[in-house]
Protein backbone atom coordinates (compact mmCIF):
# COMPACT_ATOMS: atom_id res chain seq x y z
CA UNK A 1 0.00 0.00 0.00
CA UNK A 2 1.43 3.64 -0.63
CA UNK A 3 0.19 7.03 1.00
CA UNK A 4 1.48 9.70 -1.71
CA UNK A 5 5.18 8.54 -2.28
CA UNK A 6 5.59 6.54 1.12
CA UNK A 7 5.31 2.84 1.41
CA UNK A 8 3.24 2.31 4.49
CA UNK A 9 2.21 -1.21 6.34
CA UNK A 10 -1.25 -2.49 4.99
CA UNK A 11 -1.39 -4.13 8.80
CA UNK A 12 -0.34 -1.44 11.17
CA UNK A 13 0.03 1.39 9.35
CA UNK A 14 3.74 1.87 10.12
CA UNK A 15 6.71 3.51 7.47
CA UNK A 16 9.66 1.54 8.55
CA UNK A 17 10.60 -1.24 7.05
CA UNK A 18 13.80 -3.49 6.87
CA UNK A 19 15.47 -5.57 3.80
CA UNK A 20 16.11 -9.47 4.13
CA UNK A 21 18.59 -9.70 1.60
CA UNK A 22 19.13 -13.66 2.48
CA UNK A 23 15.63 -13.97 1.68
CA UNK A 24 15.04 -11.35 -0.35
CA UNK A 25 11.86 -9.85 1.71
CA UNK A 26 10.82 -6.44 2.48
CA UNK A 27 9.59 -6.79 6.41
CA UNK A 28 7.52 -3.89 8.11
CA UNK A 29 9.63 -3.74 11.61
CA UNK A 30 6.61 -2.98 14.02
CA UNK A 31 4.36 -6.08 12.77
CA UNK A 32 6.57 -8.60 10.92
CA UNK A 33 4.23 -8.25 7.76
CA UNK A 34 6.20 -9.15 4.58
CA UNK A 35 5.40 -6.36 2.52
CA UNK A 36 7.56 -7.33 -0.60
CA UNK A 37 8.64 -11.13 -1.48
CA UNK A 38 11.17 -12.53 -4.51
CA UNK A 39 13.06 -9.30 -4.66
CA UNK A 40 15.72 -9.46 -7.04
CA UNK A 41 19.39 -8.14 -6.30
CA UNK A 42 20.62 -6.36 -8.99
CA UNK A 43 23.94 -5.93 -7.21
CA UNK A 44 27.08 -8.06 -7.84
CA UNK A 45 27.95 -11.28 -5.76
CA UNK A 46 30.80 -9.88 -4.03
CA UNK A 47 31.95 -7.57 -1.95
CA UNK A 48 34.33 -4.41 -2.33
CA UNK A 49 36.25 -3.16 0.60
CA UNK A 50 38.27 -0.26 -1.48
CA UNK A 51 38.31 1.16 -5.61
CA UNK A 52 41.34 -1.33 -6.48
CA UNK A 53 39.39 -4.33 -4.82
CA UNK A 54 36.34 -3.26 -6.74
CA UNK A 55 38.07 -2.25 -10.08
CA UNK A 56 39.54 -6.13 -10.01
CA UNK A 57 36.20 -7.69 -9.36
CA UNK A 58 34.35 -6.06 -11.54
CA UNK A 59 33.26 -8.25 -14.82
CA UNK A 60 31.38 -5.28 -16.33
CA UNK A 61 32.48 -1.73 -18.31
CA UNK A 62 31.13 1.57 -18.02
CA UNK A 63 27.27 1.61 -19.02
CA UNK A 64 26.51 2.17 -22.54
CA UNK A 65 25.76 6.13 -23.50
CA UNK A 66 25.04 7.87 -26.66
CA UNK A 67 28.08 10.90 -25.96
CA UNK A 68 30.44 8.24 -27.27
CA UNK A 69 30.34 8.16 -30.66
CA UNK A 70 30.65 3.92 -30.31
CA UNK A 71 28.65 4.07 -27.91
CA UNK A 72 31.13 3.21 -25.38
CA UNK A 73 30.73 -0.35 -26.85
CA UNK A 74 34.56 -0.91 -28.23
CA UNK A 75 37.73 -1.69 -26.36
CA UNK A 76 40.54 0.39 -24.64
CA UNK A 77 43.64 0.12 -23.71
CA UNK A 78 44.50 1.06 -20.46
CA UNK A 79 46.41 4.37 -20.04
CA UNK A 80 48.22 2.91 -17.22
CA UNK A 81 51.58 0.94 -18.00
CA UNK A 82 50.67 -2.15 -15.99
CA UNK A 83 50.12 -5.45 -16.54
CA UNK A 84 48.03 -7.53 -15.36
CA UNK A 85 49.59 -8.51 -12.11
CA UNK A 86 49.62 -4.52 -11.69
CA UNK A 87 53.23 -4.46 -12.33
CA UNK A 88 54.98 -2.10 -14.26
CA UNK A 89 56.03 -2.31 -18.22
CA UNK A 90 59.45 -1.36 -19.04
CA UNK A 91 61.44 -0.69 -21.56
CA UNK A 92 60.63 -2.12 -25.46
CA UNK A 93 57.02 -3.07 -23.85
CA UNK A 94 56.09 0.29 -22.84
CA UNK A 95 56.89 1.71 -26.47
CA UNK A 96 54.89 -0.88 -27.99
CA UNK A 97 52.28 -0.31 -25.69
CA UNK A 98 52.12 3.01 -26.47
CA UNK A 99 51.78 2.30 -30.35
CA UNK A 100 49.14 0.10 -29.65
CA UNK A 101 47.20 2.62 -27.34
CA UNK A 102 47.76 5.02 -30.69
CA UNK A 103 46.69 2.72 -33.32
CA UNK A 104 43.73 1.54 -31.43
CA UNK A 105 42.24 5.17 -30.74
CA UNK A 106 42.68 5.90 -34.47
CA UNK A 107 40.74 2.33 -35.32
CA UNK A 108 37.85 3.77 -33.50
CA UNK A 109 37.32 6.12 -35.87
CA UNK A 110 36.20 4.26 -39.07
CA UNK A 111 34.63 6.90 -41.66
CA UNK A 112 34.22 10.76 -42.05
CA UNK A 113 30.26 10.05 -40.36
CA UNK A 114 32.38 8.42 -37.10
CA UNK A 115 34.44 11.41 -37.10
CA UNK A 116 31.64 13.68 -37.62
CA UNK A 117 29.48 11.78 -34.81
CA UNK A 118 32.82 11.91 -32.77
CA UNK A 119 33.66 15.63 -32.73
CA UNK A 120 30.30 16.68 -32.71
CA UNK A 121 29.50 15.24 -29.43
CA UNK A 122 32.83 16.03 -27.48
CA UNK A 123 31.56 20.04 -28.42
CA UNK A 124 28.20 18.65 -27.06
CA UNK A 125 29.86 17.44 -24.00
CA UNK A 126 32.02 20.93 -23.84
CA UNK A 127 28.97 22.82 -23.82
CA UNK A 128 26.81 20.89 -21.37
CA UNK A 129 29.48 21.20 -18.74
CA UNK A 130 29.84 24.55 -19.48
CA UNK A 131 26.48 25.13 -18.76
CA UNK A 132 26.03 22.84 -16.50
CA UNK A 133 23.24 20.28 -17.66
CA UNK A 134 22.48 17.59 -16.40
CA UNK A 135 23.20 13.87 -17.73
CA UNK A 136 19.91 13.08 -19.02
CA UNK A 137 19.58 16.43 -21.49
CA UNK A 138 22.96 15.58 -22.43
CA UNK A 139 21.55 11.91 -23.76
CA UNK A 140 18.51 13.42 -25.14
CA UNK A 141 21.03 16.02 -26.83
CA UNK A 142 23.36 13.37 -28.16
CA UNK A 143 20.07 11.39 -29.17
CA UNK A 144 18.50 14.28 -31.53
CA UNK A 145 21.63 14.75 -33.16
CA UNK A 146 22.54 11.06 -34.27
CA UNK A 147 18.68 11.10 -34.96
CA UNK A 148 19.76 14.01 -37.50
CA UNK A 149 22.56 12.18 -39.04
CA UNK A 150 21.09 9.06 -39.93
CA UNK A 151 18.57 11.12 -41.51
CA UNK A 152 21.36 12.78 -43.35
CA UNK A 153 20.21 16.44 -41.96
CA UNK A 154 23.93 17.70 -40.90
CA UNK A 155 25.21 17.75 -44.59
CA UNK A 156 25.72 21.02 -46.05
CA UNK A 157 25.27 22.65 -41.99
CA UNK A 158 27.86 23.73 -39.54
CA UNK A 159 28.26 21.15 -36.68
CA UNK A 160 28.30 23.46 -33.62
CA UNK A 161 24.85 24.80 -35.03
CA UNK A 162 23.65 21.21 -35.38
CA UNK A 163 24.84 20.78 -31.73
CA UNK A 164 23.41 24.17 -30.17
CA UNK A 165 20.08 23.06 -32.10
CA UNK A 166 19.89 19.99 -30.19
CA UNK A 167 20.81 20.70 -26.94
CA UNK A 168 18.64 23.73 -26.85
CA UNK A 169 15.56 21.46 -27.99
CA UNK A 170 17.20 19.20 -25.38
CA UNK A 171 16.59 21.56 -22.58
CA UNK A 172 12.98 22.50 -23.42
CA UNK A 173 12.09 18.62 -23.97
CA UNK A 174 13.54 17.69 -20.67
CA UNK A 175 11.92 20.66 -19.08
CA UNK A 176 15.09 22.78 -18.23
CA UNK A 177 14.54 25.15 -20.76
CA UNK A 178 17.80 27.73 -22.03
CA UNK A 179 17.06 30.70 -24.18
CA UNK A 180 19.14 31.09 -27.23
CA UNK A 181 21.03 33.88 -25.56
CA UNK A 182 22.34 31.55 -22.92
CA UNK A 183 23.10 28.78 -25.69
CA UNK A 184 24.83 31.46 -28.10
CA UNK A 185 27.19 32.24 -24.92
CA UNK A 186 28.78 28.91 -24.80
CA UNK A 187 28.64 27.95 -28.53
CA UNK A 188 30.90 29.12 -31.33
CA UNK A 189 28.24 30.06 -33.70
CA UNK A 190 25.69 33.04 -33.33
CA UNK A 191 22.13 32.93 -31.66
CA UNK A 192 20.76 33.61 -35.09
CA UNK A 193 22.57 30.47 -36.52
CA UNK A 194 21.46 28.70 -33.86
CA UNK A 195 17.55 29.60 -34.75
CA UNK A 196 17.67 28.73 -37.61
CA UNK A 197 19.67 25.17 -37.50
CA UNK A 198 16.66 24.40 -34.33
CA UNK A 199 14.07 25.67 -36.78
CA UNK A 200 15.30 23.02 -39.45
CA UNK A 201 15.98 20.24 -37.03
CA UNK A 202 12.63 20.69 -35.74
CA UNK A 203 10.97 20.40 -39.12
CA UNK A 204 13.33 17.86 -40.06
CA UNK A 205 12.86 15.31 -36.69
CA UNK A 206 8.94 16.60 -36.54
CA UNK A 207 9.84 17.96 -32.96
CA UNK A 208 6.33 19.69 -31.82
CA UNK A 209 7.77 20.93 -28.75
CA UNK A 210 5.24 23.23 -27.12
CA UNK A 211 6.70 27.00 -26.27
CA UNK A 212 8.41 27.59 -22.67
CA UNK A 213 6.48 28.38 -19.91
CA UNK A 214 7.71 31.70 -17.52
CA UNK A 215 7.16 29.44 -14.82
CA UNK A 216 10.18 26.90 -15.76
CA UNK A 217 12.20 29.56 -15.37
CA UNK A 218 11.04 30.88 -11.88
CA UNK A 219 13.08 28.34 -9.84
CA UNK A 220 16.67 29.21 -11.52
CA UNK A 221 16.51 33.07 -11.61
CA UNK A 222 15.47 32.28 -8.31
CA UNK A 223 18.35 30.61 -6.91
CA UNK A 224 20.48 33.01 -8.22
CA UNK A 225 18.62 36.09 -6.71
CA UNK A 226 18.67 34.42 -3.17
CA UNK A 227 14.84 34.84 -2.35
CA UNK A 228 12.83 32.12 -0.06
CA UNK A 229 10.73 29.51 -1.80
CA UNK A 230 8.11 31.25 -0.49
CA UNK A 231 8.48 34.04 -2.60
CA UNK A 232 9.41 31.76 -5.67
CA UNK A 233 6.00 30.36 -5.15
CA UNK A 234 4.02 33.42 -4.83
CA UNK A 235 6.04 34.50 -8.21
CA UNK A 236 4.63 31.03 -10.14
CA UNK A 237 1.02 32.13 -8.78
CA UNK A 238 1.39 35.65 -10.07
CA UNK A 239 2.25 33.36 -13.46
CA UNK A 240 -0.64 31.12 -13.38
CA UNK A 241 -2.93 33.73 -13.07
CA UNK A 242 -1.35 35.74 -15.44
CA UNK A 243 -1.69 32.47 -17.85
CA UNK A 244 -5.01 31.99 -17.36
CA UNK A 245 -5.98 35.30 -18.09
CA UNK A 246 -4.12 35.67 -21.23
CA UNK A 247 -1.59 38.03 -20.11
CA UNK A 248 1.30 36.63 -21.02
CA UNK A 249 0.37 35.63 -24.82
CA UNK A 250 3.35 36.77 -27.49
CA UNK A 251 5.95 37.76 -24.57
CA UNK A 252 8.73 36.30 -23.67
CA UNK A 253 9.06 33.93 -21.31
CA UNK A 254 12.19 34.90 -19.61
CA UNK A 255 10.72 38.60 -19.27
CA UNK A 256 7.43 37.42 -17.29
CA UNK A 257 9.55 35.23 -15.20
CA UNK A 258 11.61 38.31 -14.19
CA UNK A 259 9.11 40.34 -13.84
CA UNK A 260 6.99 37.84 -11.76
CA UNK A 261 10.04 37.22 -9.23
CA UNK A 262 10.18 41.05 -9.00
CA UNK A 263 6.74 41.73 -7.75
CA UNK A 264 6.71 38.58 -5.37
CA UNK A 265 9.93 39.93 -3.94
CA UNK A 266 7.65 43.39 -3.16
CA UNK A 267 5.15 41.40 -2.03
CA UNK A 268 6.86 39.15 0.31
CA UNK A 269 9.43 41.95 1.90
CA UNK A 270 12.11 40.00 -0.02
CA UNK A 271 12.74 43.41 -2.30
CA UNK A 272 15.16 43.70 -5.25
CA UNK A 273 15.98 46.02 -7.68
CA UNK A 274 14.64 45.93 -11.40
CA UNK A 275 18.61 45.77 -12.43
CA UNK A 276 19.27 43.04 -10.17
CA UNK A 277 16.86 40.86 -11.79
CA UNK A 278 17.10 41.89 -15.45
CA UNK A 279 20.71 41.24 -14.86
CA UNK A 280 19.76 37.53 -13.45
CA UNK A 281 17.13 37.22 -16.31
CA UNK A 282 19.41 38.53 -19.25
CA UNK A 283 16.40 41.09 -20.24
CA UNK A 284 16.57 45.07 -20.31
CA UNK A 285 15.34 46.92 -17.05
CA UNK A 286 12.83 48.15 -19.54
CA UNK A 287 11.43 44.59 -20.76
CA UNK A 288 11.82 44.39 -16.20
CA UNK A 289 9.35 47.42 -15.92
CA UNK A 290 6.86 47.10 -18.35
CA UNK A 291 6.00 43.52 -17.91
CA UNK A 292 5.78 44.22 -14.19
CA UNK A 293 3.24 47.48 -14.72
CA UNK A 294 1.63 44.81 -17.46
CA UNK A 295 1.15 42.45 -14.64
CA UNK A 296 0.31 44.78 -11.96
CA UNK A 297 -2.32 46.91 -14.02
CA UNK A 298 -3.94 43.19 -15.04
CA UNK A 299 -4.09 41.19 -12.36
CA UNK A 300 -4.68 44.29 -9.57
CA UNK A 301 -1.68 43.50 -7.34
CA UNK A 302 -1.60 45.44 -4.43
CA UNK A 303 2.12 46.14 -4.58
CA UNK A 304 4.16 48.93 -2.41
CA UNK A 305 7.18 49.72 -3.33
Amino acid sequence: MFLGERRVCPVCGSTEFFYDRSRGELVCKKCGYVIEENIIDEGPEWRAFDPDQRAKRARTGAPMTLMIHDKGLSTDIDWRDKDIHGNQIRGMYRAKMRRLRMWQRRMRINDAAERNLAFALSELDRMAAQMMLPRRVKEEAARLYREAVMRKLIRGRSIEGMVSAALYAACRMEGIPRTLDEIARFSKVSKKEIGRSYRFLSRGLKLNLKPTSPIDYVDRFGDALNVTQKTKAKAKEILQEAIKRGITSGKGPTGLAAAALYVASLIEGEKKTQREVAEVAHVTEVTVRNRYKELVEKLKLNVSI
